[in-house]
């Protein structure tokens, strides 16, 4: 096992994963960009579904590797899901089509508020995931217009909730080895960078010799 930890960045081919990519190389990882989901969970110590895009497009890119990659999570791969990374950790959205990885039971749907997207800084609320706490951080930054909606059984794998305009939705949810947040901790100072280190720190202590 080399000491290097190999992280893969999914590209659903949405948007821009520079400052995703640094915030992870920064951590003392190297960083592979795949757009083969399937490969995407080959030969790698740790997957990060980035948080560009929209549910319906990222679905139809993740589907031919859907069974390959709900199969590795479940089977302990480390996971970040960011954004619409944690998104598609549910299992599919109110609106359009699309199947997410089935990983948190519930679905995708649009914030109830006045004010979509939420663009800015919002706080955690009723944190227990151990890494979150670790890092000490509670005020992150969103860039969202819909959320993961959980089942009464889903809400288990619920570890931090946020409210926007009365709102009440899951801020990170944790099942096993995966993680997802709502927020984007790269873009949330120098906590969510603390963040971003600590899942890295985790992945390492958690990641199969080879």
């Amino acid at each position: 096992m080399t000491d290097v930890l190999r992280v893969t960045v999914f590209d659903y081919g949405a948007g821009n994963l520079h400052s995703l990519i640094k915030a992870i190389e920064a951590g003392g990882a190297t960083v592979r960009v795949e757009t083969d989901p399937a490969a995407a969970v080959r030969d790698t110590d740790a997957l990060v579904l980035p948080g560009v895009g929209a549910f319906a497009p990222a679905a139809e890119r993740l589907a031919p590797g859907r069974a390959a990659g709900r199969e590795a999570l479940l089977g302990g791969l480390p996971a970040r899901g960011i954004c619409l990374g944690m998104q598609l950790l549910f299992d599919a959205p109110d609106e359009g089509p699309g199947e997410g990885l089935c990983i948190v039971p519930g679905r995708v749907a649009q914030l109830t508020a006045e004010r979509v997207p939420q663009i800015g800084w919002n706080r955690l609320h009723e944190v227990r995931d151990p890494l979150l706490q670790a890092s000490g951080l509670d005020v992150a930054y969103y860039a969202n217009s819909y959320v993961g909606r959980p089942t009464a059984e889903g809400e288990a794998f619920v570890t931090a909730w946020s409210e926007h305009e009365g709102d009440r939705f899951p801020a990170s949810v944790r099942c096993a080895n995966v993680i997802g947040t709502q927020f984007h901790p790269e873009k949330s100072s120098a906590r969510g960078v603390a963040f971003v280190r600590a899942f890295l720190d985790f992945a390492s202590s958690v990641r199969t010799p080879v």
